[in-house]
C-alpha cells in the first residue's frame, strides 16, 4: 500500500512473542511507518531491558523498510504520538476480553485527541492465545516456547531464567 501514514504500536513487550511481531508485519501492510514503542508499565517490573527489547525487534526485523523501535516513558500516548508524527496507534486484540480494555482506553485517547485513530489487529490464529506473561511462565517451568517467541527471546530467556 503506497501511503504515507504512519502508526504507533505501543506496548511492554516483555518480551516480545511472535503474536507482537506477526501484529508488526501486518501494520506493515497498512502503514508507511510502524513505530514500536515500548513502554515501562508504572505496575510492572520488566524482566528486559529497554535495549533488550529493542534488540529482539531490530533482529528481527533486519532490513525492514518502515519499523523503528523507541523507548516510551511516562507520558499520554496521545501526547507521545503527535510529537513523533503518528496519526494511528495499532493495537492487537487476541481476544474478546481484550476488547472492553481496548475500548475504553480508545475512546479516552479519541477524547484527549479525536485526530489520532486506533486500528485494532487481530494476530494469526496460531498466535492468539500467546502472551508475553505466558511465554515467561512456561519457559520458567520449562516448556518449550520456540513456537511461542522468536529465537533471541528464547534463548535470552533460557539465559535469563537459568541465573
Amino acid at each position: 500500500m503506497a501511503n504515507r501514514i504512519h502508526a504507533i504500536y505501543p506496548g511492554t513487550f516483555d518480551p516480545p512473542t511472535n503474536g507482537h511481531l506477526d501484529i508488526v508485519r501486518r501494520g506493515l501492510r497498512l502503514f508507511a511507518r510502524v513505530t514500536v514503542a515500548v513502554s515501562t508499565h508504572p505496575s510492572k517490573a520488566p524482566l528486559f531491558s529497554f535495549e533488550e527489547r529493542r534488540a529482539f525487534f531490530l533482529e528481527e526485523f533486519r532490513g525492514a523498510a518502515g519499523v523503528e523501535v523507541v523507548s516510551f516513558e511516562q507520558e499520554l500516548l496521545v501526547g507521545f504520538a503527535r510529537r513523533i508524527g503518528a496519526q494511528a496507534i495499532i493495537r492487537g486484540l487476541r481476544a474478546v476480553s481484550d476488547f472492553d480494555y481496548e475500548f475504553q482506553m480508545t475512546l479516552m485517547n479519541r477524547r484527549l485527541d479525536d485526530e489520532l485513530e486506533t486500528i485494532f489487529l487481530m494476530p494469526s490464529e496460531q498466535y492468539s492465545f500467546i502472551s508475553s506473561s505466558l511465554v515467561k511462565e512456561v519457559a520458567s517451568l520449562g516448556g518449550d516456547i520456540s513456537r511461542l517467541a522468536p529465537p533471541s527471546v528464547c534463548k535470552a530467556l533460557a539465559g535469563r531464567l537459568k541465573a
